[in-house]
């Protein structure tokens, strides 16, 4: 408790990373997975279905004296999690109670923080990997590229402490089992991303659709989100386009969308409310369509550390059908028509990728550039205010704010009201106190779990927000139901787009 308070408290990455690896040397070899995982704000057990208001409406007492310990919780979530059927609400009620009656007041704050996700004292992923290896004394690399492939920070723990460098160099990628996925840095244009990455490099369009990673290894086809969900059950339409594959087993990374009847891309929320109900034909407009740009493994041969030239030759041998369109090797010339192209079929743009590269798992990589016709960043809804006028009744303008690269609570850079719709007003007036933390007559303040897609027309320095910098002409675009607050824009891609001489 008193280490999760210490991390929240510092915006020093250095400082997060020394106090977390101090608390792991600390702990028992079989309590560090486990420890990790709460200091990441999670538990190892998952959803425990356990709501805000039953834990701030829970009256116990807090003990006076510290007795509990990381096996008397871990066994308590355990048993929350098993109780199930007939009787349960009342078992979970007792388990709850006599969990919170042995815990002090701070202890109690915690395990509601913790229970509820609203654990966020700046434990990100890179700061914890850093953690992991210097209590475990591996070699940062090795850890970082064990958590990549496992996409857990408790499995690597275990795999750091247990098993040391043989264990953490001898993981691989293992098909049904989702890795972090590569990510894109914004160009800052599209001349300077195909001088940075040419000549050998390819144009991707880049899709209005949901980021997807399929794995198949037989008859067996998961299908899992960026934010690595499996949603293999709800997408049986991308399940059985990928059993057609000529292969016996093979890892893609693409997109998804739902199409038009002239093939044009539907709007992103549709494809994203396409992941809670079944398409009922083949004619059916909520049927997804998957597009792929990469494949990372097939047929028994793992191709993460190849460059991306095997990798297409491989994805063009299995699903040469299926891949997005793309100019290989294109001048600029051909690169601006190609941007122009994925612009008139209704898309966002294109990625500018080095054919030389290799996929960096969970990071975003300079090998892959993004770019799209206006600014756009993926910002934090922090709170709402609500509306005057017209919009009286509903919370409108947003407070939004940018992640902070070294871990800490996301960073305000400004307010915007423009481009929600009705049906965007009613819909936040009813999601956002969901995730609200305290309100006041003006605004109600939330937990940063919202993401918000924001178009903007530059920034500027300001001393108004804590990021020093303002939003100019800022929009909503779209919500991100597909990424987590971990996914927003840095504010260091925000500087980037301050006018040269600052102003």
């Amino acid at each position: 408790m008193e280490t999760s308070a210490a991390v929240g408290a510092t915006r020093s990455r250095t400082a997060k990373t020394t106090l977390l690896s101090e608390v792991l040397a600390e702990a028992d070899a079989t309590e560090m997975p486990t420890v990790v995982a709460w200091l990441s704000g999670d538990t190892t057990q998952g959803r425990l279905g356990i709501g805000w208001r039953s834990l701030a409406n829970l009256d116990v007492a807090p003990a006076t004296e510290a007795a509990l310990d990381v096996a008397d919780v871990q066994a308590a979530l355990t048993a929350l999690v098993s109780a199930t059927g007939a009787g349960s609400r009342a078992a979970r009620t007792q388990i709850l109670g006599e969990l919170f009656g042995a815990a002090t007041a701070t202890e109690q704050q915690f395990l509601i923080r913790l229970m509820t996700g609203e654990l966020r004292q700046g434990a990100l992923a890179g700061v914890m990997v850093e953690a992991i290896a210097a209590a475990a004394g591996q070699p940062s690399p090795l850890v970082r590229r064990a958590h990549m492939l496992t996409g857990s920070l408790p499995e690597t723990a275990s795999l750091a402490v247990h098993g040391g460098a043989d264990a953490l160099s001898a993981v691989g990628l293992q098909v049904g089992r989702a890795i972090s996925p590569m990510l894109a840095t914004p160009a800052d244009s599209l001349e300077a991303a195909h001088e940075a990455l040419g000549p050998d490099l390819v144009v991707d369009f880049k899709l209005d659709g949901a980021r997807i990673q399929v794995h198949r290894d037989g008859d067996a086809v998961s299908v899992f989100t960026r934010t690595l969900r499996d949603v293999t059950a709800q997408v049986p339409d991308l399940v059985s386009v990928v059993v057609g594959l000529p292969c016996r087993s093979v890892i893609l990374d693409g997109e998804t969308l739902t199409l038009t009847d002239d093939g044009r891309p539907r709007p992103f929320q549709e494809t994203m409310s396409r992941f809670g109900s079944m398409a009922d034909s083949p004619d059916d407009p909520r049927l997804l369509r998957p597009f792929f740009f990469d494949c990372l493994h097939l047929d028994g041969t793992d191709l993460i550390d190849r460059p991306l030239s095997e990798r297409l030759d491989a994805l063009d041998s299995v699903a040469g059908h299926l891949r997005i369109p793309s100019a290989v090797r294109p001048t600029l010339e051909e690169t601006r028509a190609q941007f122009d192209a994925a612009i008139a079929d209704g898309h966002e743009g294109v990625m500018v990728k080095s054919l030389d590269g290799v996929y960096a798992a969970g990071r975003r990589g300079k090998g892959w550039q993004k770019v799209k016709p206006v600014h756009t960043v993926d910002l934090v809804v922090l709170g709402a205010e609500w509306g005057s006028g017209r919009r009286t009744g509903f919370l409108s303008n947003l407070h939004l704010g940018a992640r902070d690269p070294d871990g800490g609570p996301p960073i305000m850079v400004g307010k915007t009201f423009k481009g929600l719709t009705d049906e965007l007003l009613r819909w936040q007036t009813e999601e956002f106190p969901r995730h609200e933390t305290h309100r006041d007559s003006y605004t109600v303040h939330l937990r940063p779990e919202i993401v918000v897609e924001i178009e903007l027309d530059g920034v500027q320095r300001s001393s108004r927000y804590p990021g020093g910098i303002a939003l100019r002409f800022a929009r909503v675009v779209r919500y991100r139901p597909d990424k987590t607050a971990a996914e927003a824009d840095p504010i260091d891609n925000l500087h980037r787009l301050l006018p040269p001489n600052g102003s």
